[in-house]
């Protein structure tokens, strides 16, 4: 299928075939295939875990209050965010533009290039990701509003606001990784109605990990598994050419 084909046969499927099995491998290389998606600033604060054991699966259907999507599901990928490891992330995608600049940049522009990531991801990004009971982003709202008196700013800066980032970033992983299963022929359904704090316990998340969605994997149980036709709302009320 072509890009196209494959967006408008990617639905959200309630019912899966308990018949036909998928391939776990398959399945995998799709979550790789997430890892692809554009994300803010490279932190990637995104962690993926691929359910396939049965004992879990039945956990998790009861976690998400009973659903059909996750009940006759044959495995679940869930989407966690990893805002917590901030600092980490930070310092790898930095040891990784040192060696990136100093391959593919020019000579005399590496020692500011370096210069420049460094003050990014050595200082910016903990200083941003950084959480303390709202207290450290006040002090972001506060100065970004000074600052921005006189300059154009990036205003998000609460740690609601980051959180929001980080919560959109792991989305955009989630739609690449449902758009490679529906290239594979696989199907897939996004779940946000589902209990955080039961699921956060089944897969022993830490308290700095925080679900996303969970997607549910299969393949379609013919007509019962899609509700009827797709609806959208006529494209001239959403597409506004300025």
């Amino acid at each position: 299928m072509n890009l196209e084909e494959v967006l408008n046969y990617r639905r959200s499927v309630r019912v899966y075939d308990p018949e036909k099995a998928m391939d776990s491998e398959r399945v995998k290389h799709c979550v790789q295939m997430a890892t692809l998606a554009p994300n803010s600033s490279n932190m990637q604060l995104w962690e993926f875990y691929h359910v396939c054991s049965p004992e879990l699966l039945q956990q998790l259907t009861h976690a998400s209050l009973g659903q059909s999507a996750v009940g006759t599901a044959s495995e679940l990928v869930i989407f966690v965010t990893r805002q917590d490891l901030h600092r980490r992330r930070a310092k790898a995608v930095l040891e990784f533009e040192k060696g990136n600049i100093e391959r593919n940049s020019p000579l005399d522009r590496q020692k500011s290039r370096i210069r420049d990531r460094e003050l990014y991801y050595g200082w910016l990004m903990p200083i941003l990701y950084t959480r303390f009971f709202g207290i450290i982003g006040l002090f972001r709202k506060l100065l970004v509003s000074t600052v921005g008196l006189f300059r154009p700013m990036v205003r998000q800066t609460s740690e609601c606001d980051v959180r929001t980032v980080v919560h959109k970033t792991c989305a955009l992983a989630a739609q690449t990784f449902m758009i490679a299963m529906a290239n594979e022929g696989y199907d897939t359904c996004p779940l946000e109605g589902f209990d955080h704090r039961r699921v956060k316990k089944i897969l022993k998340l830490p308290y700095g990990a925080e679900v996303n969605m969970i997607i549910s994997c299969g393949i379609r149980k013919g007509n019962e598994g899609i509700w009827g036709e797709r609806f959208r709302v006529p494209f001239n009320e959403v597409y506004h050419k300025v």
